[in-house]
């Protein structure tokens, strides 16, 4: 293989996904590997947004979202359009993190509380029971 191009497997290797993450992908018009009979091989550009893909999957961006920012590379504008947009859809995206994460944290002090409340009651059930002995 050249440096330029690497094999499913290698991909696979270097990027810690399998081949049937990079066949949705593709499928998904995220990636474009070139072909070579029923081989994949894919080129520098495909390497850069996988990366990017990853990335935004780990943020909690949608693959529509990813795909969008994505194409927004070939404006012409300097990337200033795709990157502004992604700001926003990161602003966004931080901003649910956040509300789930308080959200999550009210629930685990509710849940706290609760348990303390059944500890109680069960201390209170074995001593009227050792009480009732």
């Amino acid at each position: 293989m050249t440096e330029d191009l690497m094999t499913i497997r290698e991909m696979c290797d270097a990027y810690d996904v399998t081949p049937r993450t990079l066949r949705f992908y593709e499928s998904k018009e995220l990636l474009f590997p070139v072909r070579d009979g029923q081989k994949r091989l894919f080129t520098k550009r495909d390497r850069a947004r996988l990366k990017l893909i990853l990335r935004g999957k780990r943020f909690g961006f949608s693959l529509e979202q990813i795909r969008q920012l994505l194409d927004l590379y070939h404006v012409g504008d300097q990337q200033h359009m795709q990157l502004n947009r992604t700001y926003q859809i990161a602003h966004e995206r931080l901003a649910d993190m956040e509300s789930q994460r308080d959200e999550l944290t009210q629930a685990i002090d509710d849940l706290r509380e609760q348990l303390r409340w059944g500890e109680k009651v069960l201390a209170s059930m074995k001593d009227t029971k050792k009480a009732a002995e």
